[in-house]
């Protein structure tokens, strides 16, 4: 089967690309050589029923399928050119250059200000007490929190409500000054009015770099995605424009997921 990519895309300038890329977790092959090309400009939602693959492909764009041992990925990914998965690859520089943000809050047991300079010191982004300051500051802002936690930045993060500690999260990832921030069903645990938050956050943070999220709500990848693929039983199904997946898929399979036939 051969995937539909729409050809109106006009994406020139691919941050990240994907050729043939299969997963397998020991014999069962999770993934079936799947090609995407990640534009730099856009936010790109992978869609798709429960099981379908779209979180474990999603893993293998900054290679956290690593921790898991029975897993082996095949086919070629890029970043920027340079093939992510050569040896002697930086993993952890890798990581920080495409952060993740997944779909539990996970921050650190530590305070709302060792969260988000934690990065930047093992990196070696700030030399100083100022300069950290300022790179805190400088991410919360952008996460749209500094405003709410200004006040308590040696509170320990996960006293925060869920919504706070997601946006923490997504402040903690843009810390280090990523390239590429892959989001795994951040809403998923968060209420409405967090959620409308985080999609306003996504939206903010749009331009400024390549965004991947995988999201079981069609509405969530409408209102904040350009870019939707589609996956099915391990295979990206269809990839275009996200106004013509929702509007005019070229694929039954993408008809009838859309409309609700199945998923």
């Amino acid at each position: 089967m051969v995937t539909v990519v729409h050809e109106n895309l006009e994406d020139t300038d691919a941050k990240m690309s994907a050729r043939d890329v299969s997963v397998y977790y020991g014999d069962k092959k999770a993934i079936d050589e799947v090609s995407i090309d990640i534009p730099t400009r856009y936010v790109t939602a992978f869609i798709g029923p429960s099981g379908c693959g779209k979180s474990t492909f999603l893993r293998t764009l900054n290679r956290m399928n690593d921790t898991i041992p029975s897993a082996r990925v095949e086919g070629d990914i890029m970043l920027d050119g340079e093939d992510i998965y050569k040896s002697g690859m930086d993993v952890v520089q890798l990581r920080a250059r495409v952060g993740m943000v997944f779909q539990k809050p996970n921050p650190f047991p530590k305070s709302i200000y060792e969260n988000i300079a934690y990065g930047p010191k093992i990196h070696g982004l700030a030399e100083g007490k100022d300069e950290l300051d300022a790179v805190v500051e400088k991410s919360l802002r952008r996460a749209g929190l500094w405003e709410e936690v200004k006040d308590r930045l040696q509170d320990s993060g996960t006293a925060l409500s869920g919504g706070q500690q997601q946006r923490l999260c997504i402040a903690r990832a843009i810390a280090v000054d990523p390239e590429v921030i892959l989001m795994d069903e951040p809403c998923s645990a968060l209420d409405p009015i967090a959620t409308a938050k985080i999609e306003e956050l996504i939206d903010e943070l749009n331009g400024r770099y390549a965004i991947v999220i995988v999201t079981h709500s069609m509405q969530q990848a409408a209102r904040v995605s350009q870019r939707t693929a589609f996956f099915h039983l391990g295979k990206m199904v269809e990839y275009g424009r996200t106004s013509d997946i929702f509007t005019n898929p070229l694929e039954q399979r993408t008809q009838d997921y859309i409309t609700g036939r199945y998923g």
